[in-house]
C-alpha cells in the first residue's frame, strides 16, 4: 500500500445554541509512506481541528460529523478506545499545537520520556532509561538534557523533548500542529532540520500543519492550502509555488515578506464565518477574479496534470 493514511469526505462540526459550526467541511487527501504533507492556511481555516479529527482527540462541542479515515488499512473512525490506545504512540504520534506547554514542570525530562515509553509499549522502566537520551540524540540534543526540568530549557529545546518523545516507539506517521509557532527564525530552521532528518533516519511520514507558507517552501514533499473548512489545493510543493492553480493559493504565496519586495501584499477582507459559510466558491468574496458561477457553485476538487489537484471554477479557462 503506498498511502499511510487515506482521508475521505471527512467532517467536524462544532454543536451552537444556533446550529452546527462547520470547521472541517468535507475534506479529502491521502499521505504517502514516507512523506512530509503540509496542510496550510490562514488561522481559523480548519487546520487544528481536521488534525485533532484524525487523531480522534477532538473535545466537546466538538465532534466527527463524517466521512472515512483509513490509517494503515485500519479505519480509525470504527476503533474504540482500547483498540485506538494500541495504535497510539506505537503506529501513530502527535506533536500538538503549543507543545512546549505540554511538559510536566515537576519531572525531569527523563522521567516524561520514560513514562510515554512505558505507558505505550511492553517495554520495561529498565529498558525505557537507556532509550531517554539516545532519544535526545535523535533529535540534536545533548544527553545531559535528560537530567533537567523543563524550566531549565529554551522554547527550542522544549520542542525538541516533544518531537524525541513523540518518536520514541519509531511510530509509521507523526502528526506536528504547528510545531515551530512562536519560536524565532534560527530555532525554527534547527526544529525544521530536525524534522527532514527523521523521515530520513526514521522512514517516518509526517503529516505538518502550518500556517506559514515559507516554512512549508522549506521542509514538504507535497502540500494542501485550506481555506473555510475545505481543502482548495493538492500538489507537490515545488509545483504549487511555481505556479499554484488556485487563487487562494496565489495570494498566500504573494504575501511571503521577502527583502525583495517594497511591500507586502495581504489579501483582502476577512475569512467567512464557520456557522454560515458563503454560497458558492466560499473565497468568492475575497477573490480578485471572481466570475457569476463562483458566487452560486461550489467547486469539486479535481485532477489537473500530474498529481495536481485543485477546486476552482477559472482553472482551465
Amino acid at each position: 500500500m503506498d498511502h499511510i493514511l487515506e482521508v475521505e469526505n471527512f467532517k467536524v462540526y462544532y454543536k451552537g445554541v444556533a446550529g452546527d459550526y462547520r470547521a472541517v467541511d468535507g475534506v479529502s487527501f491521502e499521505v504517502k509512506r514516507r512523506e512530509i504533507f503540509g496542510i496550510a492556511g490562514e488561522s481559523g481555516c480548519g487546520k487544528s481541528t481536521l488534525v485533532e479529527g484524525i487523531l480522534r482527540i477532538i473535545k466537546p462541542p466538538g465532534y466527527v460529523a463524517g466521512g472515512k479515515v483509513i490509517f494503515d488499512g485500519i479505519e480509525l473512525l470504527k476503533l474504540n478506545e482500547e483498540e485506538l490506545r494500541k495504535i497510539r504512540w506505537k503506529k501513530l504520534s502527535y506533536v500538538p499545537q503549543g507543545s512546549m506547554n505540554s511538559l510536566n514542570p515537576i519531572l525531569k525530562v527523563k522521567d516524561q520520556i520514560i513514562d510515554a515509553i512505558v505507558t505505550n509499549s511492553e517495554i520495561t522502566k529498565k529498558e525505557a532509561e537507556k532509550q531517554a537520551p539516545k532519544l535526545l540524540e535523535t533529535v540534536g540534543l545533548p544527553t545531559d538534557v535528560s537530567e533537567m526540568y523543563p524550566h531549565e530549557l529554551s522554547g527550542g529545546m522544549k520542542q525538541r523533548v516533544i518531537i524525541a518523545t513523540a518518536i520514541a516507539l519509531k511510530p509509521d506517521l507523526v502528526v506536528a500542529d504547528e510545531p515551530v509557532t512562536a519560536l524565532d527564525l534560527v530555532v525554527q530552521r534547527g526544529i525544521l532540520q530536525t524534522i527532514s532528518e527523521l523521515r530520513e533516519k526514521n522512514n517516518v511520514a509526517i503529516l505538518f500543519v502550518a500556517h506559514d507558507m515559507a516554512v512549508h517552501a522549506e521542509l514538504v514533499d507535497r502540500l494542501a492550502v485550506m481555506y473555510a473548512g475545505l481543502i482548495m489545493e493538492i500538489g507537490p510543493v515545488i509545483d504549487v509555488f511555481k505556479d499554484p492553480l488556485n487563487p487562494y493559493t496565489k495570494l498566500l504565496i504573494d504575501a511571503i515578506p521577502s527583502i525583495a519586495k517594497k511591500k507586502i501584499k495581504g489579501i483582502p477582507g476577512i475569512s467567512p464565518s464557520l456557522f454560515n459559510w458563503p454560497a458558492g466558491c466560499r473565497f468568492h468574496p475575497r477573490c480578485p477574479f471572481a466570475q457569476n458561477v463562483c458566487k452560486t457553485e461550489l467547486p469539486q476538487m479535481r485532477k489537473v496534470g500530474q498529481d495536481r489537484f485543485v477546486a476552482c471554477h477559472l482553472v482551465g479557462e
